[in-house]
C-alpha cells in the first residue's frame, strides 16, 4: 500500500463502512468497546479531532476492556543483531511483570530511536516492576492510549500493519 496524506487517510477512514473502520481500530487498539465509540462518532473534521475521540475513549476504558486490550499486545520486534542474552533477559524481565501484575508490559516506543529499542524496553519494565498494581494499571492505560494512538495516525498514513517498528511491548521475546 503507498503512504498517503494523513488528511486523505482521515477520509478514507471517514468514509469506509463501519465493520471496516472498527476493523482498523481493533488493530490500533484491541478493544470492541473503544472501537466502537470512535467509529459511531465519525466523520472527524481533523485528524486532531479524530485522535482526541480516540484518547477520550481510551480513558473510558473498564478494568476488563483494559484486560482485553492488554491480552492482544505483543513484543515488538527486537533489532537486528540483538543478542541471545538481550533475549533472555527481556523474557525474564517479562515473566516477572506477569507475575507481578498478571497482564502484559506495554510500553509506548513510537519516539525512540531504533538503537535504543532494547535498552528503553529494560528500563522501562524494570522501573515499573516497582509500582503498586494500581500505578502500574493506571500506567499501562496510558501506555495504550499512545500506542493506540500512534498506531492510528500509521494507519491514516497508510501504513500496511498500522504499526510502527517501535511501538509497544507485551509478551516475551
Amino acid at each position: 500500500m503507498h503512504a498517503v496524506s494523513v488528511a486523505t487517510g482521515l477520509a478514507l477512514f471517514n468514509a469506509l463502512p463501519a465493520d471496516e473502520a472498527r476493523a482498523v481500530l481493533l488493530a490500533c487498539l484491541h478493544s470492541p468497546r473503544w472501537a466502537r465509540r470512535v467509529a459511531d462518532h465519525r466523520p472527524y473534521p481533523t485528524v486532531d479531532a479524530l485522535l482526541a475521540a480516540a484518547d477520550e475513549a481510551a480513558y473510558d476504558l473498564g478494568p476488563g476492556d483494559l484486560a482485553e486490550a492488554l491480552a492482544a499486545e505483543a513484543l515488538p520486534p527486537l533489532p537486528p543483531g540483538t543478542y541471545e542474552a538481550a533475549h533472555t533477559a527481556l523474557r525474564a524481565a517479562h515473566a516477572a511483570y506477569e507475575a507481578r501484575f498478571g497482564h502484559v508490559f506495554v510500553i509506548y516506543l513510537g519516539d525512540t530511536p531504533a538503537g535504543e529499542t532494547l535498552d528503553r524496553l529494560l528500563e522501562g519494565i524494570r522501573s515499573r516492576l516497582t509500582n503498586d498494581p494500581e500505578e502500574e494499571r493506571v500506567l499501562a492505560a496510558e501506555e495504550l492510549r499512545r500506542l493506540a494512538g500512534g498506531r492510528l495516525l500509521s494507519r491514516l498514513r497508510g501504513a500496511q500493519d498500522g504499526t510502527t517498528s517501535h511501538d509497544g511491548a507485551g509478551r516475551g521475546a
